[in-house]
């Protein structure tokens, strides 16, 4: 008879609220046993070096070093880790980043719990999983990645208040072309108002600060 699997696991949040729900869930998972936890982003690095768990739950936003850094590195040190990220931040840009990096699981932290144990429990048979609220986003909102460089360059001077014809200038075309690029926007946003665009640029995480103008 086969010796029961044992799944270590270590968790990675900075809200102590969220680390205690998810041991409380975990420890209903059979086999699944929570080998450490931390609040920052650093020590989760380190104690996946040390560890290297079969699933690492990881905060998409810690002290010391952001999610993604941490995603990046424990790729590095221990390439078998699964890696279920259980984010607070909505953006549907953001999401996609996480996706495309390829990341086991995706969960929003407004996940109920039988969602989450289901989607770690495929998560650490070998499966991946994205949640529903995820994958709802993800299908029903336009991402940074269906506005042209050029479109998202005006999106940052619109931003940061300049006029048609400062744009225009800035960039070195007409004032007509900006304002045709800032319809075009608009329709594949769903927005109707600069004000609308603007608030919709904030929430879903498009302007990146790193686009070169």
């Amino acid at each position: 008879m086969s010796e029961k699997r044992t799944y270590r696991i270590v968790i990675a949040d900075d809200h102590g609220l969220v680390r205690g729900a998810l041991k409380d869930l975990i420890a209903d998972i059979d086999g699944a046993e929570i080998v450490a936890e931390t609040d920052n982003g650093l020590e989760a690095i380190t104690l996946a070096r040390l560890h290297r768990p079969d699933l690492l739950t990881l905060d998409s936003a810690m002290p010391l070093a952001k999610g993604i850094e941490v995603y990046g590195e424990v790729r590095r040190w221990s390439p078998d880790t699964r890696i279920v990220v259980i984010t607070g931040f909505a953006a549907v840009g953001h999401l996609a980043d996480w996706i495309d990096a390829g990341v086991d699981g995706l969960f929003l932290k407004t996940c109920g719990t039988d969602e989450l144990r289901k989607g770690l429990e495929l998560v650490l048979s070998g499966g991946a999983f994205v949640s529903s609220a995820v994958m709802e986003k993800l299908e029903f909102h336009e991402t940074d990645a269906s506005l042209t460089t050029r479109e998202r360059q005006i999106l940052h001077l619109i931003a940061a208040g300049y006029s048609n014809n400062e744009i225009a200038e800035r960039l070195s075309i007409s004032p007509k072309t900006v304002d045709n690029h800032r319809t075009r926007m608009m329709a594949k946003l769903n927005v109707h108002s600069l004000a609308q665009l603007l608030s919709y640029a904030l929430k879903e995480g498009l302007l990146d600060t790193n686009i070169q103008i």
